[in-house]
């Protein structure tokens, strides 16, 4: 997985891209240095359109916890999607990752903290231990945890402090301490939690086949 081990590079990440990303689970990054690291972070340089859609592309990897190498298998799995743009079949595919839904749900506090749950076999869909966190979530499934997964802190800490506390609609959330969730529709685009310039994704890619 992409390495996100200390407080200190989530937040330079996060200000390198100049926005924060809720995957990262540190909020507050852009609150006391809202520009870039290093000595020359606040003054103004030229940025040339190479570096503006490796930037767009670089809010998937840290946000979602990827290899490079993982982002580009997705892309050219979308890609052979012919009945919508690639680059929203793309977006869709990272939500249904197990990962993304576990935190997407409130289930843990950040995608590298649900990594760490499925790992651990505290994850379940349908009933069964998946410990897989690139299993994608179909419409229909269902997620929950196991016992030892609702006694997990970092369990308990997302549900106390939730970093999004909006669900996405396409997922029907119940219970209360040990919450379940079934996936009602299929995630949208529009359901990603930051702001990205999809064209920019799709430039930087335009070579991958």
């Amino acid at each position: 997985m992409a390495k996100c081990t200390t407080g200190r590079s989530r937040f330079k990440m996060q200000r390198a891209l100049g926005l924060e990303l809720p995957g990262l689970g540190k909020p507050g990054a852009m609150e006391r240095r809202p520009y870039a690291p290093g000595v020359h972070g606040n003054k103004r340089k030229k940025v040339s359109d190479y570096a503006v859609r490796l930037k767009e592309k670089q809010k998937l990897v840290y946000h979602y916890n990827l290899r490079e190498k993982q982002l580009v298998s997705y892309v050219k799995k979308a890609k052979r999607v012919k009945d919508r743009a690639w680059m929203d079949t793309l977006i869709m595919t990272l939500e249904q990752r197990l990962t993304n839904v576990v935190f997407r749900l409130n289930f843990a506090p950040s995608i590298q903290a649900s990594s760490q749950m499925i790992v651990h076999g505290q994850v379940q869909v349908n009933g069964k231990t998946v410990d897989r966190g690139s299993y994608l979530v179909k419409k229909g499934d269902e997620v929950s945890l196991t016992v030892k997964g609702y006694k997990n802190q970092l369990y308990l800490q997302s549900q106390q402090t939730p970093r999004l506390p909006a669900v996405p609609a396409c997922f029907k959330l119940e219970g209360t301490d040990q919450k379940k969730a079934t996936m009602i529709e299929e995630p949208l685009p529009s359901d990603i939690p930051f702001p990205y310039e999809g064209q920019l994704v799709t430039e930087y890619y335009w070579k991958v086949k």
